[in-house]
């Protein structure tokens, strides 16, 4: 299996690079050969590495940075994934296009299934959506795949950020009434390999086709999250660092981000037979990768 991925020093597929099983081979493709603010430039690249799959995992991710750059944003993440999905449909290959929960409005009470209403709050959120529904108005050989609290060890993300802050602070506040699921990139990457294998060995299968939520199992608010990093850390020799729990007023940013970021994936496991880790149990992976790597490096 040959699979392109859009977005080459992202999170995921810097992810899919490390997981990628055996006898599967992963192009990661970005600037300049592939550059989604350069609509012209998406299918002659994905074209040429003759992919069996192709995984749309690139976006514009700053969330707050998306709201004074809207416009940006909506070519990145809009325009530029429905031309990733109309190459997709041209190659006659199926598409993975990967999503966020931020295209909710993080009001409902319960964990958000693939069939609930939308209302984005943000630039990034909307932009997000128009994507989904670019896609999907491309080709019907599709499968979308919305995740939540992405993390690893590479980039920009909340464990890195929480880490470096522990460095030089004994207290940090953190956010303490937004709800969600912390996603390891690592176990997306797994997840996207095995819808991939079941939209390839499937081609008929509509039931594989459409929109699926894929984030851990469990749930946290940041602040849950923050004490587990440190937790971690101080269980392996680092200084401990105290949570100060906030609420988001009382930590304003120019996106708004949903109150509610639960994602229901029984849908993903009941067609796909994907479910991922506890995000109780991932999460110490990853801290203490970085941790052993801050030592050694």
């Amino acid at each position: 299996m040959r699979v392109a991925v859009t977005g080459q020093n992202g999170q995921a597929a810097l992810a899919m690079l490390e997981r990628a099983p055996q006898g599967v081979t992963v192009m990661t493709l970005g600037r300049p050969t592939l550059d989604l603010e350069q609509l012209a430039s998406i299918a002659p690249a994905l074209a040429a590495s003759r992919p069996d799959v192709i995984v749309n995992a690139a976006a514009f991710t700053a969330v707050d940075l998306a709201e004074s750059q809207e416009e940006t944003a909506l070519l990145v993440n809009g325009a530029a994934a429905g031309e990733v999905a109309r190459a997709a449909a041209a190659l006659g290959v199926p598409v993975i296009q990967i999503s966020t929960d931020y295209v909710f409005d993080g009001r409902l009470g319960r964990p958000y299934r693939e069939d609930d209403p939308v209302g984005p709050l943000s630039a990034y959120g909307r932009s997000k959506l128009a994507g989904e529904r670019a896609v999907a108005a491309a080709t019907g050989n599709h499968a979308i795949l919305r995740t939540a609290w992405v993390y690893s060890p590479f980039g920009k993300n909340f464990v890195k950020t929480m880490l470096r802050l522990g460095e030089s602070r004994d207290e940090v506040a953190v956010v303490a009434d937004q709800a969600g699921s912390p996603t390891s990139a690592l176990d997306i990457a797994d997840g996207i390999f095995a819808v991939a294998r079941q939209l390839l060995r499937h081609p008929g299968d509509e039931r594989l086709r459409g929109i699926f939520h894929m984030a851990a199992r469990g749930e946290a608010v940041w602040a849950d999250v923050a004490e587990a990093i440190f937790a971690r850390r101080k269980a392996q020799g680092g200084a401990p660092v105290r949570v100060r729990r906030i609420t988001t007023a009382e930590y304003p940013t120019p996106a708004r981000r949903p109150a509610n970021s639960r994602l229901d994936c029984a849908k993903l496991e009941t067609f796909h037979h994907v479910r991922l880790p506890q995000w109780q149990d991932a999460l110490p992976l990853c801290v203490s990768r970085l941790l052993t790597t801050q030592q050694t490096g």
